[in-house]
Parts: structure tokens; C-alpha cells; sequence
């Protein structure tokens, strides 16, 4: 199957190769994705998704840890690896010339990771210091006291680090199970932007990407149950750490294009109503943004403020009061066409990176969602009307509203904001 900018294959076994050649550029950007995430762990497991990224970096039955590191500083590319609730990625930026090399370096660290107790056992305190580094520093860990807290009974809600003591017991055998399980043909897309040709990269895929044949595995996808929550971890801060929001939308939804809009003109610039009004116009923020997330069976909308603890309450008020105004009034005509110009400036800037289309093609792919052109994208854009921003905006606000915060508060004193 082929399109106007991207190449694809399917293989015998499932693995999907897609790519999308780039004759201005010298640089391959390659990645491995895996359609594992958090959401897929079982409580016993959790976290083992991330344990895994770590995992595959630490040697393989010809190679070292030290020596898989070696040999990309010895390209002069780069090689990194990711994991979020909904897929993980391995991924190398090398030189054209050095495309054969990088495919076959990543395969083998996917496909032949020793997953030894030698090298688990110290990764397990390198993780387990990554969650001591995230509970420290509330202005990360407050966003995932917020999902669980929008999403306490579905796999979303859970932290993409685990749990210290699911952490704490993985061993050789945890970890060749889940490996054996979930990293098969069928969980697998390679995806790859730049100077390269389609059918060379399939064929290396063929030639070095030697997983166990099997199926997607079922990713559980269900409507969470979403109710008004409001979630206060008492803890002796300089700030009060705010996450405010709803329920938001699927990946695959026809209104996340006029959710874009509504985010940026709510929080997502300097420009924004929130930054206007909460930083610029009352100084009561350093740090104040929205964002939005969307996977298979749902999504978060978020609002984000750290403020003093004493201006808390005005920092919620305000919150809720710029929701209320764009929920009854829509936004204005230049706010449209402002924030278009921005979505559309930023798609393009991220463009001329070839991590962020390749980047692109396996995240679409990965959870199941179109791959549009640039001019598709724009297209849509620029379809949307005032009118749908509302129109969103009613809908998404009108449901259930959640309040997570860290500070040196008590539930109490902020039960009557939610």
C-alpha cells in the first residue's frame, strides 16, 4: 500500500514497516515501536512496560551494554528509548550510510535482550530512583495523581513507572514473560523518515527484526467511568500544585482538530486566557497550561497552575471562571485565527525533524489513527468554526470535573472549589 508521502508493508508475521523517504535531508530516524504500554500490565507487572526500555539497553548475547552505547557514539548518532501508557519505542538517528548498522544494533537489542539478574538487579534501584526523583518534584507527579484520580478504575489511570514494590520484585523470570508475551511480530510497527528507500528498510526488518511470530495483543479498550473527585496529598511544599479537568476524547476522534483550537485559546500559550489572566494580569503563577491527551478509548483535558498555597483558592476560582466564559461564550474571531495560525506554525517547525516524522508514523500506527499529510492537516484544521469550539467546549465541561493537588493543604480546605 502506498500514499502520496509515506510507504507501507505488512510482513508475513504482522510486523508493519512503514516509512516516508526525505531527499532533502542526510539524516534516518528509525524506530521500533511496541503496542505495550502501562495499560497493558497486569497489577502484579506494573511498570514492568518502562522496566523493559531500561532492560533492552543492558546487552545482548553479542554485545555489551557498554558496546551497544559504543557504537552509536562511534556513528556520531543517537539512540534513546520511551514509554508511555500506550506503546514504547526504540528509536536511532544515524547518518544514510549508517541505516544497515542501526537496524541491525536496535534489533538485537529487542529481539535478544539476555534480560539478565546480573544487569536487572542494579536497573531495579536505577528505576526505583527515577520514582523517588518523580515523587519529588510535585510539579511531575501531579499529573499522575490527576489520571488516577479522573481514572481510578481503568489501566490509564496508572503510573507509567510502576509501583515501588512491583518495581522492587522484578527478576529474570518477570521479565522473559512479559518480554515473551507482548514483544511478537504482531505488537510491532518499524517506522523510518529521511534519506532511505522503502523496500531496503523491509528488507533489513526481514533480515534482523527475528521476533516470535504472534498477534496484537487485546489492548482491554473500555469507556473509563469518570466522577466528580477531588484528591489532596497534604505535603510540605513552596507551592500548591493544581490539576483541574475532565474527561476528554479519543485518538481517533473527528473533533480533536477543534480541540487543539480550544486548548490553545484556553492554555496553551503565552497568548492564552489562563496565562493572560492567572500570570500575566495577577501574578499568581509562574507556570500556568492546558493540555490535552487522547488514546484508544478516551482522553484527559487538563489545566495545570502552581501557585502559593494561600492563593490556591483564587487560582481555582479563576480556572473555572475562563472555563465558564468559553463554555457560554465561544471564543472571538481573532482567537480563532490566531490559534489556527499557531497549530499550523507548529506543525510545520515539527516537522523538519525526521525523529518527529518518524515519530509520527509509528505513534498513528501504533494506536490505530490516521496518518494525514501536511496538507490534510491544515486542512482540518482550518475547518473549524467558532461555533464547534463551543460547541466542544459544552460538552467536554459539562460532565464530570476533577481537582488533584500536592500542597500543604487539607482536602478540606478546598472541598467547597470542586
Amino acid at each position: 500500500m502506498s500514499n502520496t508521502f509515506y510507504d507501507k508493508t505488512i510482513l508475513d508475521g504482522g510486523v508493519e514497516v512503514i516509512t516516508e523517504t526525505i531527499d532533502t535531508v542526510r539524516s534516518v530516524a528509525i524506530g521500533i515501536w511496541f503496542a505495550v504500554g502501562s495499560r497493558d500490565e497486569s497489577p502484579a507487572e506494573a511498570g514492568m512496560s518502562h522496566f523493559m526500555e531500561h532492560m533492552m539497553f543492558k546487552g545482548t548475547p553479542t554485545r555489551t551494554a557498554a558496546e551497544i552505547s559504543q557504537h552509536f557514539d562511534r556513528l556520531g548518532g543517537e539512540l534513546n528509548a520511551f514509554t508511555s501508557k500506550e506503546y514504547t519505542c526504540f528509536y536511532a538517528r544515524v547518518l544514510d550510510e549508517h541505516v544497515d548498522d542501526a537496524v541491525e544494533v536496535l534489533s538485537d537489542m529487542c529481539v535478544s535482550s539476555l534480560l539478565a539478574d546480573e544487569a536487572i538487579t542494579p536497573e531495579r534501584e536505577v528505576v526505583l530512583e527515577e520514582i523517588s526523583r518523580h515523587d519529588d518534584t510535585p510539579d511531575d507527579a501531579i499529573h499522575e495523581l490527576f489520571a488516577s484520580t479522573l481514572m481510578p478504575d481503568h489501566p490509564l489511570g496508572l503510573p507509567i513507572l510502576g509501583q515501588r514494590e512491583t518495581v522492587g520484585s522484578f527478576d529474570h523470570a518477570a521479565a522473559a514473560d512479559f518480554k515473551q508475551r507482548h514483544y511478537v511480530t504482531g505488537n510491532v510497527i518499524v517506522a523510518a523518515a529521511g534519506h532511505i528507500d522503502h523496500a531496503r528498510v523491509v528488507e533489513l526488518v526481514k533480515r534482523y527484526l527475528t521476533l516470535p511470530e504472534g498477534t496484537r495483543t487485546p489492548r482491554g479498550e473500555r469507556e473509563p467511568v469518570v466522577s466528580s473527585a477531588l484528591r489532596v496529598v497534604r505535603k510540605d511544599t513552596e507551592q500548591a500544585h493544581i490539576c483541574w479537568g475532565v474527561k476528554g476524547l479519543r485518538a481517533d476522534s473527528t473533533d480533536r482538530f477543534t480541540l487543539s483550537i480550544l486548548d490553545s485559546v484556553l492554555g496553551g500559550g503565552m497568548s492564552s486566557r489562563l496565562f493572560q489572566e492567572i500570570r500575566e494580569k495577577n501574578g499568581l503563577a509562574y507556570a500556568v497550561f492546558s493540555y490535552h491527551s487522547l488514546y484508544l478509548d478516551t482522553g484527559q483535558y487538563t489545566i495545570y497552575a502552581g501557585t502559593r498555597p494561600s492563593n490556591a483558592e483564587q487560582v481555582i476560582t479563576l480556572i473555572k471562571q475562563e472555563v465558564e466564559k468559553i463554555t457560554q461564550d465561544g471564543i472571538t474571531a481573532d482567537e480563532l485565527s490566531r490559534s489556527k495560525d499557531s497549530i499550523k506554525g507548529q506543525l510545520v517547525l515539527g516537522l523538519e525533524s525526521t525523529r518527529a516524522r518518524m515519530s509520527r508514523l509509528g505513534k498513528s500506527e501504533v494506536t490505530n489513527g490516521e496518518i494525514l499529510s501536511l496538507d490534510e492537516l491544515v486542512s482540518r484544521v482550518d475547518a473549524v468554526t467558532g461555533d464547534d469550539v463551543r460547541d466542544l467546549a459544552q460538552r467536554l465541561f459539562s460532565g464530570p470535573r476533577v481537582l488533584a493537588m500536592i500542597a500543604p493543604l487539607d482536602a478540606e480546605d478546598v472541598a467547597h472549589l470542586l
